[in-house]
């Protein structure tokens, strides 16, 4: 916030001796300047004034000590500039005062810039000359030079310290309603008083190189927090991850699709089997052929019972007729249930499926051995489905996986940036709690 009024007045003022306290004044901006506080007494001046009549007199001056001097000459975007003011501004948020520093810059042919310094965090800040577009409320967004500026926090700000030659008329206790707006690194702030409202854009700015243009030196201080328009800087790098993703997130959709378009699907067996331990059923059956086309691709076996508290365990192998190679496989189905002090249970399932990967091309049979509980005489009906080439999805939710995760991990410092940022806001996130005093 830069609390400016007014349109600067031209006169004549140079050298003098403060009205107040006798103390020798320069007034760098003569023909610009319409107030210079004594550096000495406090008092605040008429310098428009021949007699530069006192408009304010300080008993309980305030000390503050500018980190910039006055009379510093600095040199920013390739312009000289005199630093001829400064002023302490402070809000108050839940009984906690807030303040900050307001430097006025003053170059004789393009007239005055400012410089706002809170906590270590800069900006360089000009007045508007038009008003930007506004949407109906103080708290709706507003937009200037393509910019959607999202509203950050309104207060009544005062004058609570002032020194040197300021454009317009200043007073301590001087008070405006402050709207700030942002789109870092950009701040747009209107404050308004019952004649006016003024506009001004900030942009945040690296201290370290204002510090080298006006010689700051040793009275630099580091920021601490973040800053209402203090750039992100983890955007880039979250930026950067998020677009990998995104296109390795689409590489990803184009295999997956290509593989459920490419993939056979194709059902090679399907039989229905009779395990009766009651008859001494146990010896192993072995199917008809049937062949497996194509490339060398995946083979999905579907189990299905009628299992009723009771197991099995199933001996399979794919026997491939012409080489006599094979491939074991061993599965148990179990499935239990049942009533208890608890209410109602069941464990395990009637069914089961498992699939063999990269399973050559040819003619094979399927050897199939059953074994059970001998104790159990209830018969056992059981379905057998051979399927080839199916589609696997589960590589792409692992690759998904592994893609997502540190995209993930890259936005978490984004957003609790942001969240830091919003957290000094008239909107900070409010948390939730389940106290309740009343209960």
């Amino acid at each position: 916030m830069v609390a400016t009024a007014g349109t600067p007045v031209k006169t004549k003022a140079a050298g003098f001796n403060c009205p107040g306290c006798g103390a020798s004044l320069t007034l760098s901006t003569a023909g610009w300047s319409v107030t210079i506080a004594c550096p000495t007494c406090g008092a605040v001046l008429d310098a428009q004034d021949p007699n530069l009549r006192i408009l304010q007199r300080q008993t309980d001056r305030i000390t503050v000590q500018p980190r910039i001097a006055m009379g510093t000459r600095g040199n920013w975007k390739g312009l000289p500039w005199d630093v001829v003011g400064c002023q302490q501004v402070t809000i108050t948020v839940e009984g906690t005062d807030y303040s900050w520093m307001e430097y006025v810059c003053f170059n004789p042919f393009h007239g005055f810039m400012y410089l706002t310094e809170y906590q270590g965090h800069w900006n360089v800040v000009e007045k508007l000359k038009r008003r930007p577009v506004e949407d109906a409320g103080t708290t709706d967004p507003i937009r200037f030079n393509g910019l959607t500026f999202k509203h950050f926090q309104s207060a009544s700000a005062v004058t609570t310290f002032a020194l040197g030659e300021f454009p317009w008329e200043v007073n301590i206790g001087d008070t405006v309603r402050a709207h700030d707006y942002i789109s870092p690194p950009y701040m747009l702030s209107a404050e308004s008083t019952d004649a006016e409202t003024t506009w001004s854009l900030g942009a945040y700015t690296d201290g370290k190189a204002l510090a080298r243009a006006f010689n700051i030196g040793g009275n630099l201080r580091s920021p601490v927090g973040v800053f209402a328009n203090e750039p992100n800087p983890h955007i880039a790098s979250a930026s950067t991850v998020g677009r990998t993703f995104r296109y390795m997130f689409l590489a990803l959709v184009v295999m997956l699709v290509a593989n459920v378009a490419m993939a056979r699907k194709d059902t090679v067996f399907t039989g229905q089997f009779n395990f009766d331990r009651s008859k001494g059923d146990t010896i192993a059956l072995v199917t008809d052929p049937f062949e497996l086309k194509g490339r060398d691709s995946n083979v999905d076996v579907r189990i299905e019972t009628d299992l009723e508290n009771d197991w099995m365990y199933l001996n399979l192998a794919f026997i491939e007729e012409t080489s006599g190679q094979a491939l074991d496989v061993g599965r148990q189905v179990s499935y239990y249930h049942g009533q208890d002090s608890d209410g109602s249970w069941r464990e395990g399932s009637r069914n089961d499926h498992f699939r063999l990967g990269a399973v050559p091309s040819g003619k094979y049979i399927l050897r199939v051995a059953p074994e059970g509980d001998n104790l159990s005489t209830q018969p056992v009906h059981y379905k057998l489905t051979v399927k080839r080439d199916v589609p696997q999805y589960l590589f792409y939710f692992l690759a998904f996986l592994a893609l997502a995760i540190p995209a993930m991990f890259s936005y978490a410092p984004k957003a609790s940036f942001e969240q830091r940022r919003w957290a000094e806001s008239d909107h900070a996130p409010v948390s939730s709690s389940s106290d309740d005093d009343d209960e």
